[in-house]
């Protein structure tokens, strides 16, 4: 099969195609398929060979934007096979097939019927095929072309950022660099110019150019000023066809200003100026403002005054006001007409960011001077001073004179002042004034610790013109007379532990004086000296106004006196001297071996403890319960006491500290015989004096005396007393009373007797605080012996 396409790339080739159309099946750009002949010959089988095909690719042409009523013709399709009897039948498939491209299924010629876009689509894939027209057969095998759209110039350039705004310092040197613009063009940049794109420049000559290639703008003029002139507006052209005749072309516009730089220094508009400024005006207040103009701008335009010379220099100041960049003038020093009328200074403007490139256009400041005239006006009076710091004593008697204050008038009428207090504040009524010579004077008696200072404004007005006032402040410090006593600093919480020591600090107190430090700096401490000497405990002065509570003795016991009262008097140093007296409470309480408190009386524990006042309740009915429940217990004991007909010691024999076990038990509540109280409630029962075996007897028992009344009336408490007390007058005898005796331990023993018989009346000298260290399992016992030690000591 021959393709043959008549469409030419330029109008050079059209001789081209006119060859190619006549030789389109010997040359190139034509396919041939050639077919092989079946032959039958005598005595030869038929033989069926493959036919040979020759291919040779071709690609089709069409132009762009085809305009004509008539189809564009394309190309044909030949195939070997057809010998133009119509039996060769030719199918088109693929892109743009049935719609864009038709075929002449019996010439093979390819049409197209619609205006083709190469800016949409470049090309089209299609495939071609002949078959035979009476058997739908394929004649050969399906093949694949190309048809791609030629490009036509139909797009001109376009800036697609445009329109530009930029800028460019101003005074730049000629060709610097503002902006690069560039268009794009949308025709095929490998074929033809028709993507071909020149720059040039429409407006903005001539102040600025472009490159023809590059699209790069720069500068055209040296020193461009942004005082003569700030905004450009360039109009660059982009043509494409590489600018030829006939091309297509796009512009934009750049707007380019020129950006402030310092070439411009400031100047004042006259060289001399006078300003006119009442005697009156406030210091501080600005009396005037000056301008030198700057015709640059930003901080370029930025300046500051200063005043150089003059006689004015100490009495006015000037700064500059950043927004309005005016020199504002202010007055340091009040003005008086009377001993100077004018002043003249020398100002000066000068810029604050130097631009060194452009130094030769400088310098860049100005000068001007500046008169000012002092105006006469009519001053209120002038208080000697601008203000008053008086004193008076507190307690001072009601018209005690505090001071003076003077005032004058400064004109030179001289006229005369009249004073008054501006009563404005409640403190301003506890004073007078005399209105002709301007004394202060107490109108209350004054309490220093309540109000210590005052604060008065005393005005003045001269008597010929009263609507003329000034103003002065007057502190009036009230001084402190010694009145107050001293005091504790604070309720002090006292407390002794129960195993302290002699000698030891137990609170450390202070005291503090309303009176200031003048008169009740130094506080004495000491005890009342009209109370005996306390035993209990001691105050130590520490000369540095504090004293501290020292004990005089060991151990203190709860339950013995669980609070003492401690009288302590404090005096100070002033003139005259006051005391006064303080009684402090000291409270006792169990504490641990650190010193911390564990618990002090039994209400403290209770409330500690957070029990209510039901639970308090129900305890105290527990402990009922239990003395009633021990009561009969007792007479239960008593009354098998009585029962018993045996003596309480039945044998003579020498009783030892032994331990002996029975293995028989009681009989219980119901045995009567377990023990007889004859022996307790008649004394002759007991009337032999027996005798420890086993000690010596030194001292002969006292003589019992038995009452004449009967056994019946014997008291039975009596009777054990009496037992106890000759017991613990003779340690040689055991109480009969007693269901206990003990043996002699003898001679030289290291743990010493422990007996129970002469604790009572021996004085032991063994200090029991080693008990304390022993650990929480001996802290009962601790606080036992040291109940026993605080008794003695009591």
């Amino acid at each position: 099969m021959r393709i043959t396409s008549t469409s030419c790339i330029c109008p050079v080739l059209v001789c081209l195609c006119f060859v190619q159309r006549c030789y389109g099946a010997a040359h190139h750009g034509s396919i041939k398929v050639t077919r092989n002949q079946t032959r039958h010959t005598e005595g030869e089988t038929e033989v069926h060979h493959r036919p040979k095909r020759g291919w040779v690719w071709n690609q089709f042409f069409v132009l762009e934007e085809h305009m004509g009523p008539d189809p564009q013709y394309v190309g044909k399709l030949h195939s070997n096979s057809d010998k133009g009897d119509g039996s060769v039948k030719y199918i088109l498939t693929g892109e743009g097939a049935g719609t864009i491209f038709i075929i002449d299924d019996t010439t093979g010629d390819i049409h197209s019927t619609k205006s083709l876009d190469r800016e949409q689509k470049t090309h089209y894939v299609l495939h071609a095929q002949a078959i035979d027209r009476r058997t739908n057969k394929p004649l050969e095998p399906e093949s694949e072309f190309i048809i791609k759209v030629q490009d036509i110039n139909d797009n001109a350039p376009k800036f697609t950022d445009g329109p530009y705004i930029v800028t460019v310092p101003e005074m730049s040197e000629m060709g610097t660099s503002v902006l690069q613009v560039t268009a794009t063009d949308a025709d095929d940049p490998t074929y033809g110019n028709s993507a071909r794109v020149v720059y040039s420049i429409l407006q903005g000559q001539p102040y600025f150019s472009v490159d023809p290639k590059t699209g790069v703008i720069r500068t055209a003029l040296h020193n461009m000023d942004r005082e003569a002139r700030e905004h450009y507006s360039v109009v660059i052209q982009a043509k494409d066809m590489a600018g030829q005749v006939g091309g297509l072309s796009g512009s934009t516009t750049v707007n380019i200003t020129l950006t402030d730089v310092n070439d411009n220094p400031p100047r004042f508009p006259q060289k001399h100026y006078q300003l006119y400024v009442p005697e009156s005006a406030q210091v501080g207040s600005a009396v005037g403002k000056i301008k030198a103009n700057d015709a640059d701008t930003g901080s370029n335009a930025d300046m500051k005054y200063t005043i150089i010379n003059g006689d004015g220099a100490g009495v006015f100041s000037i700064s500059t006001d950043k927004e309005t960049r005016e020199g504002i003038l202010s007055l340091k020093k009040p003005l008086n007409y009377e001993k100077k009328k004018s002043y003249t200074l020398n100002i000066e403007g000068a810029n604050t960011h130097l631009d060194f490139r452009f130094s030769h256009l400088g310098p860049f400041k100005d000068v001007t001077m500046l008169k000012i005239i002092v105006g006469d006006v009519d001053e209120p009076p002038l208080f000697t001073m601008p203000s008053y710091l008086m004193e008076v004593y507190e307690n001072a008697k009601i018209g005690t004179p505090v001071g003076t204050v003077t005032a004058q008038d400064p004109d030179t009428a001289n006229s005369l002042v009249r004073y008054f207090i501006d009563h404005n504040t409640e403190e301003d009524r506890y004073f007078t004034i005399d209105a002709n010579t301007g004394t202060i004077k107490t109108a209350k008696i004054f309490d220093r610790e309540e109000t210590p200072w005052y604060n008065i404004t005393v005005a003045a007005s001269e008597i010929d013109n009263p609507g003329l006032v000034s103003h002065v402040p007057v502190g009036i410090r009230i001084l402190d007379v010694n009145d107050n006593p001293p005091e504790l600093a604070r309720e002090y919480d006292v407390v002794v532990c129960e195993n302290a020591k002699p000698g030891q600090v137990i609170q450390t107190i202070t005291a503090t004086d309303k009176d200031n430090s003048a008169n009740g700096v130094r506080f004495h401490f000491s005890l009342d000296e009209g109370l005996s000497l306390n035993p209990n405990f001691t105050l130590k002065d520490n000369e540095d106004n504090t004293a501290s509570i020292l004990t005089r003795r060991r151990r203190y016991s709860r339950t013995t006196q669980d609070m003492y009262y401690l009288p302590i008097l404090i005096s100070d140093g002033g003139v005259p001297p006051l005391s006064s007296s303080s009684t402090l409470t000291v409270r006792v309480c169990a504490c641990e071996r650190d010193g911390r408190v564990r618990t002090c009386h039994a209400e403290a524990f209770l409330s500690s403890a957070g029990l209510s006042t039901g639970a308090l309740i129900a305890i105290l009915l527990c402990v009922v319960i239990l003395l009633v429940f021990s009561l009969a217990i007792v007479v239960l004991f008593i009354t098998l006491r009585r029962s018993k007909k045996e003596p309480l010691i039945i044998s003579e024999e020498d009783v030892r500290e032994n331990v002996v076990t029975y293995d028989d038990e009681g009989g219980g509540e119901e045995d009567t015989e377990a023990f007889d109280i004859t022996a307790l409630r008649n004394p002759s029962a007991a009337e032999e004096l027996k005798y420890r075996r086993d000690v010596r007897p030194e001292v002969k028992p006292a003589p019992r005396h038995h009452p004449s009344s009967s056994l019946d009336s014997i008291n039975v408490q009596e009777f054990i007393k009496q037992r106890l007390a000759e017991a613990d007058l003779d340690p040689s005898v055991p109480p009969y009373d007693s269901l206990q005796t003990y043996a002699y331990e003898g001679h030289r023993s290291e743990a010493g007797s422990i007996s129970s018989l002469d604790s009572v009346t021996t004085q032991s000298d063994q200090d029991y605080n080693y008990l304390g260290d022993w650990g929480p399992e001996f802290k009962k016992l601790a606080e036992l012996y040291g109940e026993i030690e605080s008794e003695r000591t009591t």
